[in-house]
């Protein structure tokens, strides 16, 4: 069995995961995801992991439209498209989450529970929290102000909503992709914890 943890941004996804992980005596599979897509991609781990929570930016978006639009202007481009370049490494994500689904692991985002679905014995979770909460959360762990906070909770969240949706045409919200959601600003990151850890010692009996 494997469990994989979707969540919304600042609702303390690692850290109920690595929780979970320590209580279970299982193998925790967060950032060694961006490293191995990161490595296989020629890429730094900050990069990946850029690209995956704030997606194409207006200037690629705009590039790929005056690319596509006036190539006789611009002239051709060996350059990946941002479009390109999120396939590739949403290819990329998969054969590393793939790779990583084994028994007894603990796999944080990547859209785990999408790439694997119903293929092998899971726990499905599905973390979530306050918009303000997470943004308060946010802002104090980059040490940023609270508005900066709130406007990348709402991208980073979007992004991921979008990925879901145009790679596997799922809504990531949607709580019937999941065998658990928890709010964690209600139930605390222990809380949510062990809420997991229980239902997988009732699913193992």
């Amino acid at each position: 069995m494997l469990i994989t943890i979707s969540r919304e941004y600042g609702a303390g996804g690692s850290s109920v995961a690595q929780r979970v992980a320590v209580e279970l005596d299982w193998r925790l599979v967060d950032n060694q995801l961006v490293e191995e897509v990161a490595a296989r991609a020629g890429m730094s781990p900050d990069e990946v992991s850029e690209k995956e929570e704030r997606g194409p930016t207006f200037v690629e978006r705009l590039a790929r439209v005056l690319t596509v639009a006036t190539p006789e202007v611009l002239g051709p481009s060996t350059a990946e498209l941002p479009e390109q370049e999120e396939a590739r490494l949403m290819r990329l994500t998969e054969q590393v989450v793939a790779e990583a689904a084994q028994d007894h692991a603990v796999l944080v985002g990547r859209a785990a529970g999408a790439v694997i679905g119903q293929k092998e014995k899971a726990l499905h979770v599905r973390l979530v929290a306050s918009a303000g909460y997470r943004a308060a959360v946010i802002a104090k762990r980059l040490d940023v102000p609270l508005d900066e906070a709130q406007k990348r909770v709402r991208d980073v969240d979007a992004h991921r909503a979008r990925y879901h949706k145009q790679y596997y045409n799922r809504d990531w919200a949607d709580p019937h992709h999941y065998h658990l959601t928890i709010n964690t600003e209600l139930i605390g990151i222990e809380g949510s914890a062990a809420l997991i850890v229980a239902a997988v010692k009732r699913e193992s009996r």
